[in-house]
């Protein structure tokens, strides 16, 4: 029994530790991404300013770590092997449920996971000790914490109704006083703002949070309950003062300083109410032990974990610890800067292309509600009102700045959101950092305008995205971990080594050894900076061999596939066209941005015009490609009959021709190409009445040489574009021989 629980404790650790580097990874666009989008400050700075609320934020989440020994079940009603059971099905359940949505591309959370989790696990082990010592069912309540469950579910639930609305009407004041066109009225306000801001942030993050910190003493806690008033209206007066004078005297910009602020309190309420999805579980998995082995002799099956309730705090340098694995996943992983700058990308009000979310019936019905409640409201209010609030709600022209929303929303979105997820945390409730962030920011997106006809619906679907994806994890969660819950109970020691080893390889392989295309990862971070025909130029003559190559490629492994009948590498393929599509998309989508810029010479507009026709021919060769290679596998999934003979034969010979024309892409080289499936084409017009073909095998076969010709034909005329761009003659009028007119 004891190499069994010092072996299920090492690999709980280690799968805490995996835990806090991919949650990082994945969760620190949720503190960044403000910051980083308003260009408040170099990347460098705002990462420093971040790993140290991280570092100092993770000491004081002690209380938190409540949470997974006392928080859901009734610890003095169930024994040590049954805790350390129920510890592991959760651990095992979370890395596989993570790993599923994410595969799927569902949303989640890891708050919700872990307290859904340990909810489905106890009950399990509930049912089981109550079906074994025949007592009514009834008595699940003596087994289960829950108030407490209730009250964390409740506060999961409602926090992204309130985050929302705060989002909303804290923007919309704001907003209203300062107007978009803020450097007005900020030398005024600035000191007064800067001082609201800096004071809560420090009661939220320090007044409050601090009761939960471990080294706090209760003293230092009495004296400031006692004087709260007194320190929140010094640090106000003082606060604004302060700012005020350096505005007035020095031209001091407050706004970067209140957003990295912002930046540390979110990443220091991250810490603080985070930590616990990471490390809680293994942690109360160690104090369990350690209570058990203080007691010679004691039976594992007969001991009861009362003593779980006495341990209210986790030593200082354990989460220390934990922080420093968080800070250097934010300082070192590709994965998080990659996450961040993509999340910048996308959140940019002055880029195009493809929106987050799509549109779905119930987000088509509020908006057109909200349409005709719009049209009630304007015939009843007055509209020399509306005039004055659009008046102070009239968006200024996009500067050659780009940046993803300026700084009075950056600020909303960091001080508001740490304000919320600190208050949980001083509570002791834990709270989905990233449904609380993403609200807030919704939120505020709606006061400034953001949420016109043409994004309201898709906005409105990410809302609702988020909300089911919190019911879809917590059943899904919970009903995992009771089955495997039940598995471990049934099956034994050696089912629940298993599982924590496997779970462990699944976390280390999709996380750390998972093979990413560089290629892709630059093609979606980056972007066009400016919209001048030197730097179109630039991105083009890399771009369109890029694009090129990876469009034979796929094309030509989806022929051999295909030809294999390999089904597994197929569907990979048909994967990665679809994410290739969305790239593409997503950066011919820039077009829009640097028309808005305007400005420019002749040769810079015409340059524009070159990369819009460029980039809409690659789109349309991406969504072929996509849907080839969609029913190329759909084809093999449902057996159908392969091909055979001549059809075999040309189309081995195509995918090596196809791959072979990439490395001298010429018109010489193409026309060859083209003239054989011509000729292909044509046989095969007499093959099908010969051979009795059937009309499923035939659209296949005839669909890949359609698309071989539209990749020649398109990319042909894109050659021809990014010719005369680099020549800088004509105008790009003329299409290449046997190629489309351009879109």
């Amino acid at each position: 029994m004891d190499t069994f629980i010092l072996l299920a404790l090492v690999l709980l650790g280690i799968l805490a530790v995996c835990d806090l580097f991919v949650g990082v990874s994945n969760d620190a666009v949720n503190f960044l991404n403000s910051a980083v989008g308003s260009k408040a400050a170099p990347f460098w700075v705002i990462l420093a300013v971040a790993c140290a609320g991280v570092l100092l934020g993770a000491t004081f989440s002690s209380g938190m770590m409540e949470v997974a020994k006392t928080g859901v079940l009734i610890p003095e009603n169930f024994t040590f092997k049954e805790v350390i059971i129920v510890f592991a099905a959760v651990m095992v359940t979370d890395v596989l449920l993570l790993n599923t949505f994410n595969s799927l591309g569902l949303p989640t959370s890891t708050t919700v996971s872990i307290i859904f989790e340990l909810l489905g696990g106890a009950i399990a082990m509930a049912c089981l000790k109550v079906w074994q010592s025949g007592a009514p069912f009834t008595d699940l309540g003596t087994y289960l914490n829950s108030g407490k469950a209730l009250a964390m579910i409740l506060a999961i639930l409602t926090s992204v109704l309130v985050a929302f609305i705060s989002g909303v009407v804290v923007q919309w004041v704001l907003r209203l006083v300062f107007t978009f066109r803020y450097e007005r009225i900020y030398r005024w306000l600035g000191g007064v703002f800067a001082g609201v801001a800096f004071t809560a942030i420090f009661y939220f993050l320090v007044m409050k949070g601090a009761k939960g910190a471990s080294f706090m003493r209760p003293e230092w806690i009495e004296w400031i309950d006692a004087n709260t008033e007194a320190i929140l209206i010094a640090s106000f007066l003082g606060c604004s003062l302060f700012f005020q004078a350096l505005i007035l005297f020095f031209r001091l910009n407050v706004f970067p300083y209140v957003i990295l602020a912002g930046t540390f309190a979110l990443a220091f309420a991250f810490a603080g109410n985070d930590l616990v999805n990471f490390i809680g579980v293994p942690m109360a998995a160690l104090d369990s032990w350690t209570i058990f082995s203080a007691v010679e002799g004691a039976n594992p099956d007969t001991f009861l974990m009362g003593g779980l309730r006495d341990v209210t705090h986790t030593p200082t340098y354990i989460l220390l610890a934990a922080g420093l694995v968080m800070v250097l996943t934010l300082c070192f992983s590709k994965k998080a800067h990659t996450v961040i700058r993509t999340s910048i990308n996308l959140s940019s009000s002055s880029r195009g292309g493809k929106e987050q979310f799509g549109s779905s019936l119930p987000a088509r019905m509020l908006v057109r509600g909200a349409l005709h409640a719009n049209d009630i409201i304007h015939q009843i209010i007055p509209k020399s009102i509306f005039r004055v609030l659009d008046k102070r709600f009239e968006q200024p022209k996009h500067s050659a700045r780009d940046i993803a929303f300026d700084e009075v929303r950056a600020s909303v979105n960091l001080v508001l959101a740490a304000a919320l997820i600190a208050s949980a945390t001083s509570l002791k409730l834990p709270l989905s950092t990233t449904y609380v962030t993403f609200m807030v920011a919704m939120g505020s997106s709606l006061a400034d305008g953001a949420w016109d006809r043409e994004s309201a619906v898709y906005r409105i679907s990410g809302v609702l995205t988020v909300i089911s994806g919190w019911f879809i994890t917590a059943f899904t969660a919970a009903t995992a971990c009771g089955i495997v819950t039940f598995l471990f109970v049934w099956l034994g020691e050696a089912a629940i080594i298993l599982g924590m080893v496997i779970s462990l390889v699944l976390i280390i392989k999709s996380n750390f050894f998972s093979k990413e295309d560089d290629d892709d990862v630059r093609l979606e971070v980056t972007h066009v900076e400016k919209g001048d025909r030197e730097s179109i130029r630039a991105l083009l003559s890399v771009n369109i061999q890029s694009n090129l190559d990876r469009t034979l490629d796929l094309f030509a492994s989806g022929l051999e596939a295909f030809l294999a009948q390999d089904h597994k590498t197929l569907a990979r393929l048909k994967g990665e066209g679809a994410m290739f599509f969305d790239l593409v998309m997503m950066r011919r989508g820039e077009y829009y941005r640097m028309a808005l810029t305007g400005g420019g010479t002749k040769a810079d507009r015409d340059a524009r015009n070159f990369y819009y026709r460029a980039y809409s021919s690659m789109k349309e060769v991406s969504h072929a490609l996509r849907d080839q290679l969609g029913i190329s596998e759909n084809y093999v999934a449902n057996s159908h009959s392969p091909f055979t003979g001549k059809m075999r034969d040309n189309i081995e010979k195509l995918a090596k021709d196809m791959r072979a024309v990439g490395d001298n892409f010429v018109p010489a080289n193409c026309a060859r190409i083209l003239g054989l499936i011509e000729e292909a084409q044509r046989e095969f017009m007499e093959q099908i009445a010969e051979e009795q073909i059937s009309l499923r095998k035939s659209e296949l076969y005839l669909g890949y040489l359609l698309f071989a010709r539209e990749v020649l034909n398109r990319y042909l005329m894109v050659k021809l574009l990014q010719s005369e761009l680099e020549n800088g003659t004509g105008t790009g009028t003329q299409p290449a021989p046997d190629a489309p007119k351009a879109a």
